[in-house]
């Protein structure tokens, strides 16, 4: 397998650590705007792998990289704006694709706290006939949320339950950062478009529609000594993916922001700060948003300073193999100490990029194959979660 890794930040560096440690991978090019980053990341898989600078913008740029290279593989690890050029590039070069966040969504113009507008994922699942015509494959939202997350939602409908009342994404942990006030472990990019935008929920009923930001907040217990974390409505993939594939009544996303954490993105929020649209800036056209990450540390430099655990699972309810009711909570949880020692990378990022490599490797081995846009949920799980705990990462399980 040769791969054109898009996007050298954190998680496209912990991708290349993860992936030096196993054989799937023929060649690896590193494409970013800035090519001695690039050139970093592509130098912590082999000294053979090469890095490039590439505009994640430019379909014609990326396409032709990909030709260059004779790479059969784009794997996105840019921020979710980038997604359709490099999507699109990856199918006119013929290549199979992976992202770990979808097209990105547009609230409805009239009552966005209701009814959708574009969906997350929508522009990509508009083409999908496309990819299965042309016998190539989409993988998307293949990180951890979406990605693992969605792994669990099809292992506990194949082998915990006959039927599922509700699949409930919940995302938790007790990371602290020494030294900063606010610093997002993950791209403020991604952070504020996900948590500000309106949620989405999905009701057999009802289909999809939103909510407020922030809404139904409630106490979650996390394992592993994370504990009790208060999570709320967030706008994320698994809400658009998991009724696709698997048979439920509901489903959810509930992140655990905290009170700080919430208050901060409001103000953004209040102030305009979160805008993605250009502003004169003394005859400069900025983008506010684009501001605002630049002004926090790069959360790929944060691995030192951070101590705690990181929780990324699915919780599901409904009636057991049994016959009774039941619920259960499938997890994975990363301590910050141990992935900074073992990959030198800071637990989020890390979380994140393991789930793609493993992906990645049941399709090059043949697991894992099909064709068109599709989500985790379209797969065998029990391979990815064989290969998770292969990997040195177990994931657990939770009754209750």
């Amino acid at each position: 397998m040769r791969i054109l890794l898009v996007g050298a930040g954190g998680v496209g560096g912990a991708f290349a650590k993860i992936a030096a440690r196993r054989d799937f991978v023929d060649h690896l090019v590193v494409g970013d705007i800035d090519a001695g980053r690039a050139t970093s990341v592509a130098g912590s898989f082999s000294a053979a792998a090469v890095g490039i600078e590439l505009d994640a913008s430019s379909s014609a740029s990326v396409e032709a990289a990909l030709r260059e290279h004779g790479c059969d593989v784009l794997m996105n690890a840019a921020d979710p704006r980038f997604v359709m050029p490099l999507f699109d590039a990856a199918f006119a070069a013929g290549a199979t694709y992976m992202d770990m966040a979808m097209s990105l969504s547009k609230p409805h113009p009239d009552n966005p706290h209701e009814l959708c507008g574009v969906k997350l994922g929508d522009e990509q699942f508009a083409k999908a006939q496309q990819w299965q015509d042309a016998g190539k494959l989409a993988l998307v939202g293949m990180g951890v949320e979406p990605g693992l997350s969605d792994v669990f939602a099809r292992y506990a409908a194949d082998n915990i339950f006959d039927t599922i009342d509700e699949i409930g994404v919940r995302d938790g942990a007790n990371l602290v950062v020494a030294g900063y006030d606010f610093a997002p472990s993950f791209s403020i990019w991604t952070t504020i478009e996900e948590c500000l935008n309106p949620p989405v929920i999905w009701e057999r009923e009802r289909g999809w529609f939103t909510t407020a930001p922030f809404s139904e907040p409630e106490v979650f217990e996390f394992p592993e000594g994370i504990g009790s974390v208060e999570c709320v409505n967030v706008e994320h993939e698994e809400v658009l993916l998991i009724p696709r594939w698997v048979d439920c009544e509901r489903t959810t996303f509930k992140y655990g922001l905290g009170d700080e954490f919430i208050d901060v993105l409001k103000t953004l929020n209040k102030l305009g700060l979160d805008s993605t649209e250009p502003v004169s800036v003394r005859g400069q056209q900025v983008s506010p948003r684009d501001v605002v990450a630049a002004c926090l540390p790069d959360p790929a430099t944060l691995g030192d300073k951070m101590t705690g655990k990181t929780c990324a699972g699915t919780w599901v309810t409904g009636t057991g193999k049994d016959g009774h009711h039941h619920e259960t909570y499938l997890y994975h949880v990363v301590d910050n100490e141990w992935s900074m020692a073992e990959y030198g990378s800071q637990a989020v990022v890390w979380q994140t990029a393991i789930n793609p490599v493993i992906a990645l490797e049941l399709i090059a081995n043949g697991t894992w194959s099909g064709a068109g846009v599709l989500g985790p949920e379209a797969f065998d799980a029990v391979p990815f979660l064989d290969l998770l705990n292969e990997y040195g990462s177990p994931w657990g399980r939770r009754d209750g």
